[in-house]
């Protein structure tokens, strides 16, 4: 079928599941566990490819897709506004990950009948029991059935795509890798093992995450220049880089970026480089460029900025908390004495060496001092307050920088 047809498709299941009574759902929502459970039971019972005990990633994989699955479809009954993007990515990834540890399509479809089948066994007599009428009923069957089709059909997509993949290139092995070490899916170590050596990338301990961003009619990114060590993706709309040592690996690209602005991920175990993807990335949309020539924003000296910009209303409600005192002030005066209570929070030191920072008369910053006394009581003498005006003066300096 092709992508316009199993868009189609997809979009007639919607209307479906959407056209279903809501009492449907709230009656069939408490046994989301139980008809997941007897889905996997007769699954593992019936076909020998997911026979293996329910441990590791395996079993957390094969569980959570039948639950995901079974929520969805109860959830979605009567309920058109209802999200149905993540759930299909979701179990197109599904089908990849068959492809990748060695299962055959003859045992997903296998699954999908088995579980269309136990499911209507299952729902029947308890929406009977509720008084449905036989237009109800038929209308139930006809939901499972349709969505556990289009659940098999987005899962062989996966399946296939990845099949077709796997007889590629080494740079479309590799860049299938780079998405599934980016992927927040669980992934079985033996699907990696699998990607790993057909990409001809032996997997390291550790890696960092080289967020890419380029303007409107920047020059072609010089992938040239790197080395066979760096897994590479261009294509997606959030390009990147994986590597192994980044400075080293990086240094070929000195002086020729063209254009390009990067923020490297400290250097994590392979299960963490989801997360030191996301905060490269943030890394990239909140701070500011680089002063110097190259480029390069280097995640592990920036921790503190990316985490008290990473979310602008708390930056803001710990400002408002933490500096509320000064807020009868006026402008200038605000500015000059949030400099002074920085310098004094910075480094506890006296009004000599607090003036020479600032570059103004010891006596000015005994007269701040006093009046930061007077605005700020006891605060100043709390470990807490003291941190939390230190972090909130810190949000004001990056937001002034450009940081939000």
């Amino acid at each position: 079928m092709t992508k316009g047809g199993q868009a189609l498709v997809r979009n007639r299941n919607a209307e479906l599941l959407a056209s279903g009574p809501r009492w449907l759902s709230v009656e069939l929502r408490p046994h989301a566990g139980r008809i997941a459970a007897a889905i996997m039971h007769e699954v593992q019972r019936s076909v020998p490819a997911y026979s293996r005990p329910l441990t590791g990633t395996f079993g957390k994989v094969f569980s959570e897709g039948f639950e995901e699955a079974v929520r969805h479809v109860i959830d979605s009954i009567g309920n058109p506004g209802i999200v149905h993007n993540e759930w299909v990515e979701m179990f197109r990834t599904r089908g990849r990950l068959e492809y990748l540890e060695g299962r055959s399509l003859d045992s997903l479809q296998a699954a999908a009948r088995i579980g269309a089948r136990v499911a209507w066994q299952y729902v029947a007599p308890v929406l009977r029991r509720a008084g449905a009428s036989p237009q109800v009923l038929a209308h139930s069957a006809e939901i499972i059935f349709a969505y556990v089709e289009e659940l098999s059909a987005t899962a062989l997509e996966g399946y296939s795509e990845t099949q077709a993949l796997a007889g590629g290139t080494i740079e479309r092995r590799r860049k299938q890798l780079l998405e599934l070490l980016l992927s927040d899916a669980p992934t079985a170590p033996g699907a990696l093992d699998g990607m790993s050596r057909g990409a001809g990338w032996p997997l390291p301990e550790q890696a960092a995450v080289v967020a890419l961003e380029g303007s409107c009619g920047t020059a072609d990114f010089p992938v040239e220049l790197l080395d066979d060590d760096v897994l590479v993706d261009l294509e997606s709309s959030t390009p990147c880089l994986l590597t192994t040592r980044p400075r080293g690996q990086l240094l070929p690209l000195s002086g020729r970026w063209n254009g390009w602005r990067a923020a490297v991920s400290p250097t994590v175990p392979l299960a963490d480089i989801p997360a030191a993807h996301r905060l490269a990335r943030r890394a990239l949309c909140l701070l500011p460029p680089p002063e110097s020539d190259a480029p390069i924003l280097w995640c592990a000296d920036h921790l503190a900025e990316v985490w008290l910009l990473g979310e602008e209303f708390l930056a803001t409600e710990l400002r408002r908390r933490a500096l509320h005192p000064l807020d009868s002030l006026g402008d200038r005066q605000r500015e000059r004495l949030g400099q002074t209570l920085l310098a004094w929070l910075e480094t506890r030191g006296g009004a000599p060496e607090i003036a020479r920072r600032l570059r103004v008369h010891p006596q000015t910053v005994r007269a701040r001092l006093h009046q930061l006394r007077e605005l700020l009581g006891g605060r100043l003498d709390d470990p807490d307050e003291r941190f939390g005006m230190l972090l909130a003066l810190r949000a004001e300096l990056l937001a002034a920088a450009g940081g939000t």
